[in-house]
């Protein structure tokens, strides 16, 4: 992703690492920590708008995700999950997220991703939802 502009993550979530998270190199699997964004995501998306989400009529999908992996996760890092949003447009929302550990600051692995907003009975992409626009915007202070 370019073009990023420097974010302050006003949200966190920490993750609890299991031992089933991990793969044969001691660390936590790669695809496991997508498991970890994407549960940071809905923790963000339930605090920033305040409800707890029904996901079977959340009109947002995923559609597109980029990881880099900058430094193995291991089982006795205290990770958080960073969120925060930095672009939204009229169809679609940018989101940059990161695995901290608490411990040393330092960043495991970064995840940059693009939610557009989903009609699920046409299965047709629509404008992002006012309330969501209007909620991630002051939360983000997005202008």
């Amino acid at each position: 992703m370019k073009n990023i502009p420097d974010i302050s993550f006003l949200f966190s979530v920490p993750i609890q690492i299991k031992m089933c998270d991990l793969d044969p190199f001691v660390h936590v699997n790669n695809g496991v920590q997508c498991n970890y964004f994407d549960y940071g995501r809905a923790q963000y998306f339930e605090h920033v708008l305040a409800t707890p989400i029904d996901w079977t009529v959340m009109d947002l999908v995923l559609v597109n995700i980029q990881m880099d992996f900058l430094s193995p996760v291991k089982i006795h890092d205290k990770i958080v999950c960073e969120t925060a949003i930095y672009e939204i447009g009229n169809k679609s929302i940018k989101m940059v997220q990161q695995l901290r550990c608490s411990q040393t600051n330092v960043i495991k692995t970064r995840c940059y991703s693009v939610l557009v907003g989903f009609d699920r009975k046409t299965e047709q992409s629509i404008l992002i939802n006012d309330h969501y626009r209007q909620c991630f915007s002051q939360f983000e202070s997005l202008s």
